[in-house]
């Protein structure tokens, strides 16, 4: 009898015990929990810091647009309709200012067209008769969704208006719909779209007037630094695929530079929706109206086109095949110069295009590659009889080495061609060393030599001379 009660008294003892440990366990799940949000939130802030900015923008533009609903007198002009400008500000305002742009006008114009088509429509269909009237409303909705979803298929109109087709459906649809219930059609139609057009000028003011944030700036930057990383990349590839193996398994950690280089395989999408909004953006700083922002998007091809090529040329720094260490020797020289004349020539494009000169120490480079590539083309030529006695399997690499690295003088060209089309475009300006370089690659051609009154009078013309 004693042991039973004793067991009694234990259970609600253990019960109580647990209970207390998985409290205590929930409350260090919840602080854990909490830290780790906020250590997020900082890391957000510190990648970025205009996240934050952008976060306060659109808190104070849905404060002033929340003005319309709390005062008396805005309030009786537009009634419940001042609910339409805060959403308006909701769904318009983005992170940088060609998005804001391109979506506030997809959405005020559209607005505007679709309420003047929906006004009419009704009118149309109401002067047909009350049994008429519901059939023409419902042939209208459908004929202009219809329509208009698939126009939005065409790539043109993808690419800048999805929003307003989208806006233009949902509006005629309200607008012509509602009027067939509501008597003052017109009234209703001028307060939504005087209050969306309102919500939406707020988010473009204060998009532009408080610390902008320019999608253009950013494509211009992403493409220089893409530049950048493989130039780095081709820089140190040299060295490290000539490397003993003694030193290769230091080098597979201590380079992150090699690695740089992926980011730029997927930037296709990024480039491109930055582009878009770039079209919409106003003049601004170094950037003026109808910037050649195409031009950016062709380089940002010629430059994906050179990553994919590195690469496969990455694919052979850790390579278990080992070439004969004379044939290593051989090409060593001529490939590594390729290596880093390409990757000094990407650096100083990037470097141009940053600052937006025109890009003139850049051509040196490229030439001193091209020459490299020349010559380790006739070394291969000229030495390919001696290797009768080699295992082919042991050249294959370094002459498929070789091969992408000449394909990668060609790309680093092509982007040095690119980037001078767009410093033609966009007016970059010439710097002091520049106009140096151009002075000093100048010939002088003699054109005409004649007799004149007892002199000998030389006629002559300066000529750029090409790198």
């Amino acid at each position: 009898m004693e042991i039973a009660s004793m067991n009694n008294d234990e259970k609600p003892s253990n019960f109580f015990t647990k209970g207390l440990l998985w409290f205590k366990s929930l409350h260090e799940k919840i602080y854990t929990k909490i830290v780790g949000i906020a250590k997020q939130f900082k890391t957000i802030a510190k990648d970025d810091p205009r996240r934050v900015i952008h976060s306060l923008k659109v808190g104070l533009s849905l404060t002033l647009v929340s003005l319309f609903y709390y005062f008396q007198p805005l309030y009786n002009g537009f009634g419940v309709s001042t609910m339409w400008a805060i959403m308006t500000v909701v769904v318009v305002f983005e992170f940088s200012v060609g998005a804001t742009l391109g979506k506030g006008l997809n959405r005020g114009m559209a607005t505007l067209l679709a309420g003047a088509l929906g006004v009419g429509a009704h009118y149309l269909a109401s002067a047909t008769g009350k049994v008429a009237e519901p059939i023409l409303l419902g042939l209208f909705v459908f004929l202009q969704a219809f329509a208009l979803t698939f126009i939005r298929f065409f790539p043109q109109v993808k690419a800048r208006y999805d929003y307003g087709m989208l806006i233009l459906i949902l509006t005629f649809c309200l607008v012509s719909i509602s009027g067939f219930r509501v008597d003052e059609i017109v009234d209703m139609a001028h307060k939504r779209i005087s209050t969306i057009l309102m919500g939406a000028s707020v988010c473009v003011i204060v998009s532009i007037v408080v610390c902008p944030v320019w999608a253009g700036e950013d494509l211009h930057k992403l493409v220089a630094q893409n530049m950048e990383k493989l130039g780095k990349f081709l820089e140190g590839f040299g060295d490290e695929i000539f490397k003993s193996s003694e030193d290769s398994t230091e080098s597979k950690v201590t380079k992150t530079s090699l690695i740089e280089y992926k980011s730029v395989l997927n930037s296709k999408n990024s480039e491109e929706t930055l582009a878009n909004f770039a079209k919409w953006e106003p003049g601004h700083g170094q950037f003026k109206y109808r910037h050649p922002w195409k031009q950016y998007l062709k380089i940002g091809g010629l430059i994906r086109q050179c990553a994919y090529r590195i690469d496969a040329l990455n694919a052979y720094i850790n390579s278990e095949i080992k070439a004969p260490e004379e044939i290593r020797e051989m090409i060593k020289e001529t490939s590594m110069k390729m290596s880093i004349e390409c990757g000094k020539a990407l650096k100083e494009l990037s470097k141009s295009m940053r600052k937006m000169n025109l890009p003139i120490s850049a051509d040196e480079h490229v030439t001193n590659a091209k020459n490299s590539a020349k010559k380790l083309n006739s070394l291969l030529k000229s030495r390919i009889n001696n290797w009768e006695e080699i295992n082919l399997l042991q050249v294959i690499p370094l002459a498929t080495i070789a091969s992408i690295l000449t394909d990668i003088v060609i790309c680093v060209e092509e982007i040095g061609q690119g980037v001078n089309e767009l410093a033609s475009l966009a007016n970059f300006k010439t710097t002091k060393s520049s106009k140096e370089i151009i002075n000093t690659n100048k010939v002088i051609v003699v054109e005409k030599i004649e007799l004149s009154n007892n002199h000998v009078v030389i006629t002559i013309n300066e000529q750029n001379m090409k790198l």
